[in-house]
Parts: structure tokens; sequence; C-alpha cells
């Protein structure tokens, strides 16, 4: 499923226009984002937990000249699935 699927989806299931799904599917993207731009988790109950993981800088290797090259630390976005959510699935 794609984006353009997805507001499809919210907009039969809510029973809005495509472009108020799409709207309101982007006002919910950039919130998340900025939530987690200033280091917060964003939890929503029974879906999962959006949060910022940090990955230490470390050593890593050219595949095609088998160089050592540094790779940096990252702030790297994590997701943890709910409870309900891994029900759902299995």
């Amino acid at each position: 499923m794609n984006k353009a699927d997805l507001i499809d989806e919210i907009a039969d299931s809510a029973d809005l226009s495509k472009a108020s799904a799409g709207r309101a599917l982007d006002a919910a993207i950039d919130t998340i984002t900025k939530a987690m731009k200033k280091g917060d988790s964003v939890t929503i109950v029974g879906f999962g937990t959006f949060s910022v993981r940090k990955r230490a800088a470390r050593n890593g290797r050219n595949p095609r000249t088998g160089e050592t090259i540094k790779i940096n630390a990252a702030k790297v976005p994590a997701f943890k699935p709910g409870k309900a959510l891994k029900d759902a699935l299995n």
C-alpha cells in the first residue's frame, strides 16, 4: 500500500473527501515528525510508539575497495508496535 492507497482507504472509512483525508494524513505525519525532531516519542495507544534512537559511531568498510571508513553517529527513527497491533497480525 502506498500513500495514495492509504488516503483512499482513510477517505472511505471516515466518509471524507480524498482531499480532506490527504490533508489529515499529511498533518498527522508532520506532527509526528516535529515531535520526533524535538526528541519526543509519540504513542498511539493500541497501535504503537514512534521514537528516536541514537546509533553510535562505528567503523565500516567500503565494499568496492575494502577501505575502512568511519560512519558517524546518527539519530534514527524507530517504531515499536503496540499489543493490539501485534495481536491483530497473529
